[in-house]
């Protein structure tokens, strides 16, 4: 299993090289955002683990281009800024997952394994069959999502949406009319059962329901005051 880390900082790169090596895994290392990005482009990996603070040019820059070549491999941002802001604007740029400094061994492992199975999982979506007629469009009122295109519209006018948003959609959509907790929505989304804030999940519900109760229409996402957030028809 073929793992790409792009950090400059010579202490970390031979904590996070020695320990994925004895775990099993062959790691590349890059130690500025230039280099990576050649390195990532040029070479097949199975996951990215990508520095924010880099010489030369950043991981935020470095993700974003690696997303406009439409690059799908997975990306694990690290970063010492642990802040919601801080972490949606990784998220935002493409990056899969976001890992605050310092952090455990296994909790670095864990993420791996997660974002691994994750990518395996969205290899086989195309088999995955939805509760509308077996076809690989979900649909809920006169929201639909389609699988197979991961494109979503609603009474036919098309939703952009960046990656993140689509995964939150997509489980909100195989879910509907049930109320889903915040912790909830990070593990299945996002694979994370450790102590990200779920604040996160506040700014991308609210990203995605601007995009999808448009003006006009019957609110679709729903908030359930101490509960959590809620996908249903308006009755």
């Amino acid at each position: 299993m073929k793992l790409l880390l792009i950090e400059d900082e010579p202490s970390v790169v031979s904590f996070i090289r020695r320990y994925l090596t004895e775990a099993g895994y062959d790691v590349s290392v890059a130690l500025d955002g230039h280099s990576g990005l050649q390195m990532a482009t040029e070479n097949s990996f199975q996951l990215i683990i990508l520095d924010v603070m880099l010489p030369g040019m950043n991981g935020i820059a470095v993700c974003k281009e690696l997303r406009k070549q439409q690059n799908s491999t997975p990306i694990l941002m690290l970063t010492a800024l642990g802040s919601t802001e801080n972490v949606v604007a990784g998220l935002d740029s493409g990056a899969d997952d976001y890992l605050v400094k310092p952090f455990k061994q296994a909790e670095l492992l864990a993420r791996i394994r997660s974002l691994l199975r994750r990518k395996t999982d969205a290899g086989t979506t195309a088999d995955l069959k939805s509760n509308n007629n077996n076809s690989n469009v979900l649909r809920v009122a006169d929201l639909e999502l389609d699988l197979n295109t991961r494109s979503a519209s609603r009474i036919g006018e098309t939703i952009t949406l960046t990656a993140t948003e689509y995964r939150l959609l997509e489980y909100m959509m195989r879910n509907p009319r049930r109320v889903l907790s915040r912790m909830e929505i990070l593990e299945n989304v996002w694979g994370i059962d450790f102590n990200m804030n779920t604040k996160v999940v506040d700014v991308y519900v609210n990203y995605l329901r601007k995009k999808v109760n448009r003006k006009g229409q019957p609110a679709l996402i729903q908030t359930v005051v101490g509960m959590g957030y809620m996908l249903k028809e308006e009755e």
